[in-house]
């Protein structure tokens, strides 16, 4: 008889094997970073490494997408595997041998780590493909933060030929300490949206004010402002985020301005609070504007939905995670205000988008994402092929025994 405890010690030894060549993926993927729909580099290095494993490959997928099909020898479901490629525009700080040579371009989020995860368990998998039920559908998604790369290779069909029956993905997480994973039921990343708003005062000279209408003064005024929608206008048990990130007024010491610009985000869980948020937004700006003698307007761009796990799918995968890590290594908490674009996979095929912590405080290797230091404990990189590779291999099998 099969002992599957056995079986994913087994798996687990074969990924901590892989270590060195994950390493050296990941740092050269971190020496090369590419934004979202030019990563011409990192597909390419990835869809030759998937050829030559004998994968069928597409590539073109979502512009700059690979997608590679395993098929095992027995029949089965189809497992969708997603890593993202995209690095992000940041100048990065860090000291290391491995530092950025793209000037102003950073792996700043751990995509470059989330490549590499992918290449090992496909290799790993590869090895395995005699006793492997179904498919395993490797995505490569190009344009993660904030481009829309999802709905790119959606728009290319990513999601047919096969369909999948299932969609697993991972992120390192630097906000938890090494080898802490969280697979959450439900929602467990936030929907995101963008505004722009435009204020429109009269400029005028800096000792004159009482002649002018201050777009700066009322910019400032609308962030105050926006402060109270979520203190006052949604229910304490729902959570929501309004942030403005970026003020734009003005070009000289005594100059009033004329025109003002605000970028910020909305973070939601709830598509009832969304709206509520929206349309406050929207009353809470202009009135502001008209009161202080100006006009403004506001613009929202939705990015992505909330991030919704199968709770299935997520009891799946802290269960293999459990006998992998051991039990004090596993969590259901997860909930995030940040958000992701494996929710528009996630919309359309049940599955299950985990963090694995990838933070060494000792080391110095715990900057949060999207800064210039960021940087991961890379003992991760076999922790996360072992259980996203043994995640897949468990659904396969447990649907079709």
């Amino acid at each position: 008889m099969d002992n599957p405890k056995s079986k994913t010690q087994n798996l687990k030894s074969e990924a901590d094997l892989l270590k060195d060549q994950l390493i050296a993926w990941r740092r050269d993927f971190h020496r090369h970073p590419e934004l979202g729909f030019q990563e011409f580099r990192t597909s390419g290095i990835v869809a030759k490494y998937l050829s030559s494993l004998g994968l069928e490959v597409q590539t073109g997928i979502g512009q700059t997408g690979v997608v590679g099909l395993l098929e095992g020898s027995r029949p089965g479901p189809v497992v969708m595997l997603r890593f993202d490629m995209d690095a992000l525009p940041i100048h990065e700080l860090n000291q290391t041998d491995y530092v950025s040579e793209n000037a102003g371009v950073m792996h700043a989020c751990g995509h470059d780590a989330h490549t590499a995860i992918g290449l090992g368990i496909a290799q790993l998998l590869t090895k395995r493909r005699e006793e492997l039920a179904g498919t395993i559908k490797f995505v490569f998604q190009p344009g993660e933060e904030g481009c829309g790369g999802a709905l790119a290779m959606i728009a290319d069909h990513v999601l047919e030929n096969p369909r999948p029956d299932v969609a697993l993905g991972l992120h390192v997480w630097n906000d938890q300490p090494l080898g802490l994973l969280a697979a959450g039921n439900g929602g467990v990343m936030a929907a995101a949206d963008i505004f722009t708003i435009k204020v429109q005062g009269q400029g005028g000279h800096g000792a004159q004010p009482h002649l002018c209408v201050d777009a700066t003064l009322i910019a400032s005024q609308i962030v105050v402002a926006l402060q109270s929608i979520v203190a006052r206008n949604v229910n304490p048990r729902q959570t929501a985020v309004v942030t403005v990130g970026a003020i734009h007024a003005g070009t000289a010491f005594n100059v009033i301005a004329d025109t003002a610009e605000l970028k910020g985000t909305i973070r939601t869980f709830d598509a009832t609070t969304r709206a509520g948020i929206v349309h406050r937004l929207s009353e809470v700006v202009e009135s502001t504007a008209r009161a202080l003698g100006g006009r403004a307007s506001i613009e929202i761009k939705v990015i992505s939905p909330a991030t919704v796990n199968d709770e299935r799918v997520a009891q799946l995968v802290r269960e293999t995670a459990i006998e992998m890590l051991g039990a004090e290594h596993v969590t259901a908490d997860q909930l995030t205000m940040t958000a992701e674009d494996m929710s528009e996979f996630l919309s359309q095929v049940p599955g299950c988008f985990f963090f694995i912590g990838s933070a060494n405080a000792a080391q110095g290797l715990n900057a949060p994402h999207h800064n210039p230091r960021f940087d991961i404990d890379e003992a991760v990189l076999p922790l996360g092929v072992a259980v996203l590779a043994e995640a897949a291999w468990r659904y396969g099998k447990t649907t079709t025994d």
